[in-house]
């Protein structure tokens, strides 16, 4: 049932007329006649007695106007609310990010948001990147904050948000550490503590290595780069880490001859609608 056969049922109810209705809707007199005959026809039932020039509702057309004002009326209620949606920044906002950007990345661009958009409930899930751009990828996530994959999916749309420069460190007790020169023969030579092999920043590091032949000998391995940089201090292997992790003097960088980098940033599904309060977020991001 079209709503324009409704309002034209309601304007010949109301004025009494067709040629009335017709100027009030500004349409011809037959497109008001067909509108109403495909509305009747719709119903199975007789909305209007056409006696002469004067046109009155039948019992049933009576019964029916209100329920059609009523419709009618929900209609605008509908599109009133739909307008208020476009602009109201409120509602729950479920955002995924990895421990790292959670708390070297992120902490001032919250503590902005949620200044700006204190109506939005912000439910932030740490996990891994790889589990996070998957998630978005499943419609589970609206979005993520993560280190990038390399290639990402078709579905998924990336915008990098910060360039990571990763470090080849170790404690100032490993063996390769005050050396003015380590070749990447030498580094592979001594175990590592490094993330998993299925993580992005690891997948970096060993295109790079594959490049020249070597491989990695590893020692340990986590996801958190927190309990990488521990282990390392402790002496438990070299490591890749961060260079925004390194204010302290306990680990030392090695004088690799490899630039690495990683990039951090945005991703979401290009075929999802966001939010209002996931764009207010994506405003805060630099």
């Amino acid at each position: 049932m079209e709503l324009a056969s409704l309002r034209t049922f309601l304007a010949v109810a109301e004025n009494g007329s067709f040629s009335a209705a017709a100027q009030q809707l500004y349409l011809t007199q037959p497109a008001v006649s067909k509108r109403l005959a495909t509305l009747e026809e719709e119903l199975d039932i007789r909305l209007f007695d056409r006696i002469g020039r004067r046109v009155r509702l039948t019992h049933a057309g009576e019964v029916l106007l209100p329920k059609a004002r009523e419709i009618l009326l929900q209609t605008q209620d509908m599109k009133h609310l739909a307008s208020s949606l476009q602009t109201a920044i409120s509602g729950p906002l479920v955002l995924g990010t990895s421990h790292h950007i959670g708390l070297h990345r992120l902490p001032s661009v919250l503590r902005d948001f949620r200044n700006r958009y204190a109506g939005v409930d912000l439910d932030i899930r740490f996990m891994d990147s790889e589990a996070a751009c998957a998630a978005v990828e499943k419609g589970e996530l609206e979005m993520a904050i993560v280190t990038l994959p390399t290639e990402p999916p078709q579905n998924l749309e990336t915008r990098e948000l910060w360039k990571d420069e990763l470090c080849f460190v170790a404690s100032v007790e490993h063996a390769l550490a005050g050396m003015t020169s380590v070749s990447l023969e030498t580094l592979t030579r001594y175990p590592a503590v490094l993330p998993g092999p299925t993580t992005y920043t690891r997948s970096i590091l060993e295109r790079a290595l594959q490049d020249r032949g070597l491989e990695i000998t590893l020692g340990m391995s986590t996801n958190y780069m927190e309990t990488l940089k521990m282990l390392s201090i402790i002496n438990l292997g070299w490591t890749l880490l961060p260079r925004t992790m390194l204010a302290q003097a306990e680990l030392e960088v090695l004088p690799v001859d490899l630039q690495l980098n990683r990039s951090l940033g945005l991703v979401t599904h290009t075929a999802r609608t966001l939010s209002n309060p996931a764009r207010a977020l994506i405003s805060c991001l630099p």
